[in-house]
């Protein structure tokens, strides 16, 4: 018998979980669905700057797990560019620091979202 998967800490659901050629609206035929654990290694890696190594210290699984959790998103990045298809983000393995109280680390967006609430 497998192993359960570990839930990977994520720190909030995207604003938009749409993305894709502009112009189309229904036309799009293919979709391709990334999930949220996808989403945030992207996140993480991509725009903050992450290790992989801090990464999976963020997302509280292992550094492996992060590489082909990000290798398979990055796949989906490309074929959405490339080939014109429609992301979906939805789904996955994962539970929301949005649910406690404090944020769960440095790359964490809910710290900068009360932060934002505050300022207004």
């Amino acid at each position: 018998m497998s192993r359960p998967k570990k839930m990977r800490n994520v720190c909030s659901l995207p604003d938009n979980k749409r993305f894709g050629p502009m112009g189309m609206g229904k036309m799009v035929k293919e979709i391709i669905s990334m999930t949220v654990d996808e989403y945030e290694t992207i996140r993480l890696i991509d725009l903050n700057n992450f290790t992989q190594k801090e990464c999976s210290e963020q997302m509280n699984i292992a550094r492996t797990t992060v590489q082909g959790i990000y290798e398979e998103a990055r796949k989906k990045l490309a074929e959405s560019l490339v080939n014109g298809k429609m992301i979906i983000i939805e789904g996955g393995d994962y539970s929301l620091c949005t649910n406690s109280n404090r944020p769960c680390g440095r790359g964490c967006r809910k710290e900068k979202l009360d932060n934002k609430k505050g300022d207004m």
